[in-house]
Parts: C-alpha cells; sequence; structure tokens
C-alpha cells in the first residue's frame, strides 16, 4: 500500500504540467466561444486525443496510480481551464468507471477503447442512471430491464435524464431494474453499443453552467442488447440478488447497487473538479486585486479584500487535501469508515460555490459582466452541489455513515 503524501513526485508534476499547459493554451482560449454556443466542442477534444489527454491509457495511468493522486491532480488541472470543456473531455470517464467497477476484464477490455475512439475519429460515452422521478431517490427508478431467456437478450424501456453525452454517445451504459421489489439492490449496468435500434436522445438541456458539455435526456423503447451486455454477467448478478432477497427477509450481508457503486469511486475525481474551478476563481481574483487601484492603491491593500483572499486560499487548499485523502484511500481499498469520499466531494463543491461567489465580489461590476471569466466560474460552480449526489445527499450519508442509523 502506497504511504499517504501531500507532495506530488517529479513524474507526476511533469504531468501536471503537461495538462496544466494545454488547458492554459487550448482550452481557455476557447471557453468563452463554446459556452455561448452551448455545443460539445468536438475541435478541442480531438486536440486532446491527438497529444494523450482523452484516451483510455492515459485515464488508466492516472487510475492506477498507486498515490491515488493521479486523477484528482489531472481533473483538477483541466477544471482550473474550464468545467464545460473539462467536463466534455472528461464525461466519458464515468461510463468508463461505471464498467470498470461492474463488468468483467472481457467487457472491460472490449468497451472502454469503443468508448473513446481514436484522435482521428473521437467519440463520447454516457453513463445514464437519474431519471425525471429518481435523481437522489435511486429506488424509484422506472427503467426496467427483463431478461429473454430464449434469445438470451436483455429488453430495456425507461426514461434516462442528466445525461453527460446522451443520445451523441455511441457507447451508453444504463442503469436498470431488473428486480423492482428489492429497491435499489435489485439494480443492474448495461452496455447499450452504439446504433442500437430503440435507443434516442430526448430534451437537450439549456443549462445554466457547463453549457459546453452536452447534457440530455435519453429514451429506451423496447432496446434490446445481448446478455453479454449486462456488466458482470448473469450468474453475478443471480447471485447478488439472492443475497438481496435473503437480506430482505432479514439476514446476509449489505448489498452494493451498480449506480452507487461508480458515484462512491467518482465522488472524490468531482470533488477536484470542483477545486479546479475554486483555484481558478480565486487566482483570477487575486491577480485583479494586485492590479485593480482605487484611491491610489490597488485593492489587496484593503483588509476587507486581502482577508477574503486569505480565506478562499484556505479553502481551496483543504478542499484539495480532502480530495487527495479520499482518492489515496479509494486506490488502496481503505474503507471510507467516515464517509470520506462524500467528506471531499460535499467540502469541496462548497468551496466552489463559495470562491467564485467571492470572486466576483472582489471584481465588481467587472466580475459581473461576461468580459471577466469569473462570471462563467460562478455559474459553472453551482452543479458542483447537485450532480453525482447533492450537497444534501452528502450529508446524509456522512450522517449515516457516523452514526449507523437511518437518518432521513
Amino acid at each position: 500500500m502506497a504511504e499517504f503524501i501531500m507532495e506530488l513526485n517529479d513524474e507526476q508534476k511533469e504531468v501536471r504540467d503537461w495538462i496544466h499547459g494545454f488547458a492554459a493554451d487550448v482550452i481557455r482560449p476557447a471557453a468563452a466561444e463554446w459556452d455561448e454556443r452551448e455545443q460539445t466542442p468536438w475541435p478541442v477534444i480531438q486536440e486532446a486525443a491527438k497529444i494523450g489527454i482523452y484516451s483510455l491509457d492515459f485515464y488508466a495511468q492516472q487510475y492506477f496510480d498507486p498515490t491515488g493522486l493521479g486523477i484528482p491532480m489531472a481533473m483538477e488541472e483541466l477544471f482550473w481551464g474550464d468545467a464545460g470543456i473539462a467536463l466534455s473531455i472528461v464525461g466519458t470517464g464515468l461510463a468508463a468507471v461505471g464498467v470498470l467497477a461492474n463488468g468483467t476484464e472481457e467487457q472491460i477490455g472490449t468497451w472502454i477503447p469503443q468508448m473513446y475512439g481514436t484522435p482521428d475519429d473521437v467519440k463520447v460515452a454516457a453513463f445514464c442512471s437519474s431519471e425525471p422521478d429518481a435523481g437522489s431517490d435511486v429506488a424509484s427508478m422506472r427503467t426496467r430491464a427483463v431478461y429473454d431467456e430464449a434469445k438470451d437478450e436483455w429488453v430495456l424501456n425507461g426514461t434516462k435524464t442528466w445525461a453527460t453525452n446522451g443520445g451523441i454517445a455511441g457507447v451508453h451504459v444504463v442503469v436498470a431494474a431488473v428486480d423492482p421489489e428489492l429497491g435499489s439492490k435489485g439494480h443492474a449496468s448495461f452496455i447499450v453499443p452504439p446504433n442500437t435500434p430503440g435507443l434516442s436522445q430526448g430534451q437537450k438541456f439549456l443549462k445554466h453552467g457547463i453549457r459546453a458539455s452536452h447534457t440530455a435526456e435519453v429514451v429506451l423503447d423496447g432496446v434490446r442488447v445481448p446478455g453479454s451486455c449486462l456488466l458482470g454477467g448473469k450468474e453475478k448478478l443471480d447471485e447478488r440478488l439472492a443475497r438481496a432477497r435473503e437480506r430482505a427477509k432479514g439476514g446476509g450481508e449489505r448489498v452494493k447497487n451498480a449506480a452507487m457503486a461508480t458515484f462512491e469511486a467518482s465522488r472524490p475525481a468531482v470533488g477536484a473538479m470542483a477545486v479546479g474551478t475554486a483555484r481558478a476563481a480565486y487566482e483570477e481574483a487575486l491577480e485583479y486585486a494586485r492590479t485593480r487601484e482605487q484611491f491610489g492603491r490597488p485593492i489587496i491593500d484593503n483588509q476587507g479584500v486581502a482577508f477574503q483572499l486569505a480565506d478562499m486560499r484556505t479553502s481551496v487548499d483543504a478542499a484539495r487535501l480532502l480530495v487527495w485523502r479520499a482518492s489515496w484511500m479509494a486506490v488502496n481499498g481503505k474503507p471510507f469508515t467516515a464517509a470520506e469520499g462524500s467528506q471531499s466531494k460535499l467540502f469541496a463543491s462548497e468551496t466552489a460555490k463559495k470562491v467564485t461567489a467571492q470572486a466576483i465580489q472582489i471584481l465588481g461590476g467587472n466580475g459581473f459582466t461576461r468580459e471577466y471569466p469569473v462570471e462563467r466560474m460562478h455559474r459553472d460552480a453551482a452543479i458542483y452541489t447537485i450532480f453525482e449526489g447533492t450537497s444534501e445527499i452528502q450529508r446524509l450519508v456522512i450522517a449515516r455513515t457516523l452514526s449507523g442509523m437511518p437518518i432521513r
């Protein structure tokens, strides 16, 4: 097990600087344009693919970094560039994590490469869990998967919402109920291959922030996928459902559902995204405060401004440390006995909202205009306390973990 350290090694620093250069030279100059267009920035994704940032190999190297710092370091730098474009670049990763968390080695080797495509023909993937009536309440999921034993196929019906890359993706990973009576324990994840009949894009959402990232509904109408597209395989699913049924009768072990396994693995990464946005806003405010003069002196000379910047930097650094701790624990198999993954996501998300708001305040009227990026950063930061588990859900997870009680 790798020792928990608070400093990147030389190789990690080299990778960080490489990603930072891409974020500064390619992502930031394009940020305002794609925010206004509200379209997927395919040219930027392709540039990322050409240099190896948008690729299976790159994310695998970071994912298997024994220190656990590879993914959060990469996420922070990309989202420092721009949250909307960065999410378009890394959004495929959530679907990939879904396969890594629940799939067999054969499924991982078959489907994850198809999620990314090639530098000359880039693809994206989508993870589809939320529904119009089942966001945080995953037990209310209505999408159904029914097994057709005669054809060894699964038939999927339902509507998913808030799906990053939904409808424009080649590969969709869909969470569906196979045994509704078991609630969230009766869920499973399925691969829906490219061009599968019955899958279509529903409403595309016009959003407050992260506007360069495509978010839409995904409609599943009699979608048939081969039995081999059930992540983990049917034998493993049957065993898990049997354990869940036994537990429902009063015995057996705790069983995690497919969607929650994915969210648990990705929460520290979302925290790192929030840290990137918060850091970017802090740096913009710091530079502005150093150069903006009022009453004959830089505004940073005023305690009211300087103290805000001190608090902003402290919060950003604290959020990063929580994210790094959770990431290290996850990679090294240490259990989240105090819901450390949720802690990192909660604190970093709230920090991003607060710090970006403070940045606007320091810039004053300029901060409220689109001529300065903190306005966009503030809009982008709002999503972190909502997606992949709201702040309220994170607090609930933490409280339940600490107390051992079914707090509602």
